[in-house]
């Protein structure tokens, strides 16, 4: 059996905001193998940004971060110091960032940013440094790539950047990849080949991945795992064929409705939606937090909401045990 290398339990981040504290994500655990490939999928500003930078020690000083447990190969990383963080990030646990622009320096040339991890982790030569760096960007798909390095982000497009950026990733072979939507930039077909390439080093090297995405296509083509984020919280997680054979949640259900699927959808039918927003998390935030645009919502939705498991791989937080849909006198 795989050794797990990353342990989350009760993972909680709180915001000060003006109007009192943004409770951003409230107690999710997860868990992840090497080799394997987790999924956090969710509509935008359900915290699954903010839960990898957590997890990479990137969070602002006046953020408030505490877990039950976050632990990386027997490192507690909410406890680590700045020193070790810095020793980690780069070397063993590497992040690619979802606007390359924002996270490449503009004053730097490519071939100077992607060499910098390498030389400051590895005792490595810059030839032997620069080697590496030449290797991963033909990898990722960039042609004339010795030339590449002596440009500046400004000089290439948004598609080349996003895969300098996980170029840059891969530079010392980490056993953990963080992704934050690393194809967005991205044309279709190019968006396929950076995914398999990510896959493919994740089965050889050995190496384990979270992929955040909002798009439910990439995750059935490239997921062992899936965690289904909303409002904060997991709502429903398991292995990727449980959850897109038989999702159990209602939320999860929602997003796969608003997804054509190959000979169940007929064409020109129109697609599912999800009414009405997302609830403010500033103040207390009590019950489900998907009860205001749930059709299956009743009066126990207010209360406590317990969390089953139709398998051991599978689970899901709903007063609905079985994931049947309420009865017309439930709903409130």
């Amino acid at each position: 059996m795989s050794e797990t290398i990353l342990n989350v339990k009760g993972l909680t981040i709180d915001i000060p905001v003006g109007g009192g504290t943004l409770h951003a994500v409230r107690g999710i655990d997860f868990d992840l193998k090497r080799g394997e490939v987790l999924c956090i999928v969710g509509e935008s500003g359900s915290g699954k940004s903010l839960t990898s930078l957590a997890l990479m020690g990137l969070l602002g000083k006046r953020i408030k971060v505490s877990a039950e447990q976050a632990d990386f190969d027997g490192t507690a990383l909410l406890q680590a110091s700045p020193r070790e963080m810095r020793s980690l990030r780069g070397a063993r646990m590497s992040m690619i960032f979802q606007e390359p622009m924002t996270s490449l320096n503009p004053a730097y040339t490519i071939g100077d940013q992607l060499m910098e991890a390498m030389l400051l982790h590895r005792q490595v030569s810059r030839a032997e440094a620069r080697a590496r760096a030449v290797d991963l960007l033909e990898k990722v798909g960039i042609t004339a790539a010795g030339s590449r390095l002596g440009q500046y982000p400004h000089q290439l497009s948004g598609g080349l950047r996003q895969r300098v950026m996980i170029a840059m990733a891969l530079m010392c072979e980490p056993e953990l990849i963080i992704a934050d939507e690393p194809t967005t930039a991205l044309d279709v077909t190019i968006q396929a080949q950076i995914l398999r390439l990510l896959v493919d080093l994740v089965r050889e090297m050995g190496m384990a991945m979270i992929l955040i995405t909002h798009d439910l296509g990439v995750v059935a083509r490239v997921a062992d795992k899936v965690a289904v984020m909303y409002a904060g919280e997991l709502v429903e997680t398991g292995a990727a064929a449980e959850v897109f054979g038989a999702p159990m949640h209602p939320y999860t259900r929602g997003l796969l409705r608003c997804i054509p699927q190959p000979g169940k959808t007929a064409r020109g039918a129109p697609l599912g939606t999800i009414p009405g927003i997302v609830p403010s998390l500033v103040g207390e935030v009590a019950g489900c937090v998907f009860r205001t645009r749930c059709d299956e919502a009743v009066e126990t939705c207010r209360g406590r909401i317990p969390r089953h498991g139709p398998g051991e791989t599978h689970s899901f937080r709903c007063v609905h045990e079985t994931g049947a849909k309420a009865t017309e006198k439930e709903r409130v």
